[in-house]
């Protein structure tokens, strides 16, 4: 019984470490982003299907920018000037994103990223995950 436990328990401590966010894979927030579903603190599940706004995040040396953008039909994209920049310090088995504006101050946590996702954890324990943006491609 004490190997069985000592097992499960060794398996809990890997599964945790396997969970944290490499600096490597940073590079990976680059690009056109589309929010998939948002997890509350309670449980609840807001699942997304089509989105009319993506993201489009750039990141190199510890500083990046997010712009909403709206894809267009013919393969472009409307946006505006705002633009939100963050920067990214290691965390706690993770990277916390650092937002700041003229308005306000915000933090996320990058709880997992790879080459088609990633996901963040708000100050209100509120989760996000994103995927990665594929436009529709209509034939001519």
């Amino acid at each position: 019984m004490k190997k069985f436990l000592f097992t499960i328990i060794a398996l809990l401590i890997l599964a945790c470490e396997s969970a944290s966010v490499n600096e490597a894979d940073l590079h990976y927030l680059n690009g056109y982003w589309e929010i998939s579903e948002v997890v509350f603190p309670d449980g609840s599940i807001k699942e997304y299907g089509v989105n009319p706004s993506i993201d489009f995040i750039q990141f190199e040396d510890g500083k990046g920018y997010r712009k909403k953008m709206q894809p267009k039909f013919d393969g472009t994209y409307d946006t505006s000037n705002d633009v939100e920049t963050f920067t990214i310090t290691p965390g706690n088995q993770n990277f916390v994103l650092q937002y700041k504006n003229e308005f306000s101050e915000w933090e996320e946590n990058l709880v997992a990223i790879d080459s088609i996702g990633f996901s963040v954890t708000n100050m209100d324990g509120i989760q996000y995950t994103y995927k990665r943006f594929e436009p529709i491609k209509i034939p001519k």
